[in-house]
């Protein structure tokens, strides 16, 4: 470390440098010196740092380079190894407001490379004085102000740093104001006039005071400004901003005159008291190149070019103030975001040209170096080497990269070469930058056909044409002539234990893959095809891919009832009772269909019905209920016919018959034949029905007046029918499973099936369920009638003063 003296007045200005450990490949040197130096002075001696050969310098064509900067501001001496200064530097204009300024070379050798990265801190010294945005400061002070009431004055702004920044105010001598230093949040320090002794406008209209910031430098250096006080009548309320700290987020390259953001103060005052103004109190010399503010409406506008590169965050400070002075200040704090609008620069540092044709793999051709001025992600670069060249891109140090060959050269065969180099940022849209340069190279079979896609999809209907065209696969090789030739086959496999040959084929030579079957979307849904791509050299290079064939379904099953079993089976027959009310629920109607997706959605339509107005079904659930009340006059038998249609185009549909008995109770009805037989007989099986129901019930009736006369107490018939209706297990196969909206049924639903045996010669009879009245296979209906009527009688005579 040294220390330098820049200027007669004694400012010493600490020059330091840092040396880390050299390495083979780089060596991270520091320097630290004070702004505003002379062209010619001496940063540092490289040479002696690094531990180089001076002679060697020139040999090994040291230079410096910048990063992401043209500009250059220091320069090696190669006869002596110094680091001078070219351009004198200005750390205010170079770094703005920021604590820390760096700025960052790199000493590039060749033969061999090496990069060394030298970092070179700017100190500041106080080259700048304070100064205030007004030269006059105005403020209207009632003269009925109490003491000690404060008065925020104007921040005084100074370009430097640190100690060399701001550090107080003076104020004039005078008989009726003090001043109050304050810091604000972020360490900038301001100042308040405090009124010490009361005002007499009277005697003292006017006021000017002056008001004086200073800075710690050395020597100090200090800026003034004129406070003016017109002694009025009472402005007691200060303008209060919406916000104490505006954050804006804008692009760079923000077109002029676009809005940045728009402050507002309100004032409690009237009249000329509560007019406010708006102006800039604190604001750097850059910002005030690039943005302005309307003083009537706090709209701040962009008047200047942004420029990320140039710097990525600007602080304000806005000061509203009302007619007699009264001010308040907030802050604006403004993040510049990147646009990718500065393409990679590919530079060319070296080339052997021509290379010998007898050079051995891996010899250096050119040594190239990427830059790019963006930032973040639009700042990385990648860089590509055009195919088919047996070349590559070696990552050397940092953004350098070497072009080796990967094989021996052959001038007889192949004399030239135009190899291209691609560098692309990581931008949206990213930006990118190609460079071109000759050489001598030639082919070998050193190149796999390589498919387009890294896996292919396809897709073909069921019932689909034997020789129809599923897919395509097409492989690329880059070599030339035979070994470029790609020629397509199967990889023998099986499906399902059947070889894949019985499945499809392969065009050898344009790679179109044809279906050799029909294929059905209820056997299998998919399977995988792996081919092959092989070309003409010796030896020939294959690889092969995945081609996933996806069987689409058609609406080819029409729509399958599990519930009620088709005529076919037996006949299903459900009692209804006389009481039931709108809405109830008798029925319901199960279905399935095989397909799937919209193929298998199903909708239920009632067709056909004794009674058109007396039931209805659920569109999407197959529900059956009561559409209005169930009356005496309603027949006693229901035919209801309805219609299962899936969703798929064109649709399919099946149809059912439902058989509804409608009756409080067994007794009431008589033997039943088969209810679709001829229209004459079951007239008169019907009249039958009738007469023996009314027999029945009179009888009943009769006996449950005789026993309530008796007892003097009603009971209520139990009913035999309870609204729910329960499907035997037997009706829903084990192959289907309960899903969602295919017409299967929800497992919630609870009901009692009431089933005939199907014969028109047989009797009426019941499947068992979890009623107790519900008719067992193998009995009839008079049996059942005699057996219910029994334990009705035996019921009254036992349970007496019992309630059901």
């Amino acid at each position: 470390m040294r220390m330098e003296t820049i200027s007669s007045s004694s400012i010493l200005c600490r020059l330091a440098w840092v040396f880390i450990i050299i390495h083979a490949v780089r060596t991270d040197l520091s320097y630290t010196f004070p702004e505003e130096t002379k062209q010619q002075y001496v940063i540092g001696n490289i040479a002696k740092d690094l531990g180089l050969d001076v002679k060697r310098l020139s040999a090994r064509k040291a230079r410096i380079e910048t990063e992401g900067s043209t500009k250059r501001y220091c320069d090696i001496n190669l006869n002596s190894g110094n680091l001078l200064v070219t351009e004198t530097i200005d750390r205010e204009k170079l770094c703005g407001s920021k604590i820390s300024c760096i700025y960052n070379y790199e000493l590039v050798l060749e033969n061999p490379l090496e990069v060394h990265r030298i970092s070179l801190q700017i100190e500041d010294i106080n080259d700048n004085a304070p100064r205030f945005p007004n030269n006059r400061i105005m403020f209207d002070i009632n003269e009925l102000a109490y003491k000690g009431k404060r008065f925020p004055l104007d921040e005084a702004h100074d370009s430097d740093i640190g100690q060399n920044a701001v550090q107080g105010y003076l104020l004039e001598r005078n008989a009726h104001f003090v001043l109050s230093i304050k810091e604000n949040a972020d360490g900038g320090k301001y100042a308040e006039l405090i009124l010490d002794k009361e005002l007499d406008r009277e005697q003292t209209k006017e006021i000017d005071l002056i008001f004086t910031a200073i800075d710690g430098g050395t020597p100090q250096r200090s800026g003034t400004a004129l406070i003016h006080i017109n002694v009025l009548d009472a402005n007691d309320n200060t303008p209060v901003f919406s916000q104490s700290v505006y954050k804006v987020t804008l692009a760079e390259n923000t077109p002029l005159g676009a809005e940045v953001v728009t402050v507002s103060a309100t004032d409690a005052d009237e009249g000329v008291n509560g007019e406010v103004s708006y102006e800039f109190s604190r604001i750097s010399d850059t910002a005030a190149n690039i943005f302005s503010i309307d003083k009537t409406t706090g709209y701040i506008t962009v008047k200047g070019n942004i420029d990320y590169e140039e710097e990525s965050t600007y602080e304000l400070r806005v000061q509203a103030k009302d007619g007699p002075g009264l001010a308040s200040t907030a802050k604006i704090i403004i993040d510049i975001t990147d646009v990718n609008d500065n393409s990679p620069k590919i530079i060319l540092k070296s080339l052997n040209d021509p290379i010998p044709e007898n050079s051995v793999k891996g010899s250096e051709v050119a040594l190239i170096n990427v830059q790019d001025n963006d930032s973040g992600d639009n700042q990385k670069v990648r860089c590509s080497i055009q195919e088919n060249v047996p070349f590559q891109l070696n990552p050397s140090i940092k953004n350098y990269f070497s072009i080796v060959t990967t094989s021996l050269l052959d001038r007889e065969r192949t004399s030239d070469y135009n190899i291209t180099i691609t560098a692309t940022d990581g931008g949206s849209p990213p930006l990118s930058t190609s460079m071109t340069f000759h050489l001598s190279v030639s082919d070998i079979n050193d190149n796999p056909p390589v498919f387009e896609q890294l896996s292919y999809t396809a897709y073909v209907a069921e019932n689909n044409k034997p020789g129809t065209s599923i897919s395509s696969v097409i492989a690329r090789d880059p070599d030339w002539r035979q070994n470029g030739t790609v020629l397509y086959s199967l990889v023998p496999s099986e499906i399902n234990g059947v070889p894949l040959s019985s499945f499809v084929s392969i065009n050898s030579d344009t790679g179109v893959i044809h279906a050799v079957r029909s294929f059905d979307y209820e056997k299998f849904r998919d399977f995988k095809v792996l081919v092959a791509a092989r070309d003409n050299g010796s030896p020939p290079l294959s690889s092969n891919v995945t081609v996933s064939v996806f069987i689409s379904d058609e609406n080819d099953n029409a729509p399958q009832i599990l519930y009620p079993a088709s005529e076919g089976k037996s006949l299903m027959t459900e009692m209804v009772p006389k009481t039931a009310l709108s809405g109830s629920l008798l029925s319901k109607v199960i279905a399935v269909d095989a397909d799937s997706g919209q193929n298998a959605w199903l909708s239920y339509q009632i067709v056909k019905s004794t009674d058109p107005g007396l039931f209805t079904i659920g569109l999407h659930s197959g529900e059956i209920r009561a559409q209005r009340d169930i009356t005496e006059s309603d027949s006693m038998k229901q035919n209801l016919v309805i219609s299962v249609k899936d969703n798929g185009q064109p649709p399919l549909s099946a149809t059912c018959s439902v058989y509804l008995l409608i009756s409080d109770n067994l007794a009431e009805v008589p033997e039943l034949k088969d209810m679709t037989y001829e229209e004459s007989n079951s007239k008169l099986t019907f009249y039958l029905i009738i007469a023996l129901v009314s027999v029945s019930t009179f009888f009943l009736t009769f006996i449950i007046l005789i026993l309530a006369v008796r007892f003097c107490h009603r009971r209520k018939p139990r009913l035999l029918f309870d609204g729910a209706v329960a499907i035997p297990s037997a009706y829903l196969p084990p192959n289907y499973a309960e899903v969602e909206g295919a017409g299967t049924l929800r497992s919630s639903y609870n009901y009692d099936t009431y089933l005939t045996t199907g014969s028109r010669t047989s009797d009426f009879k019941f499947i068992t369920s979890y009623n107790d009245t519900t008719l067992t296979a193998g009995e009839t209906l008079e049996k059942v009638k005699n057996e219910t009527l029994s334990a009705s009688l035996i019921t009254l005579n036992t349970g007496e003063g019992h309630e059901d």
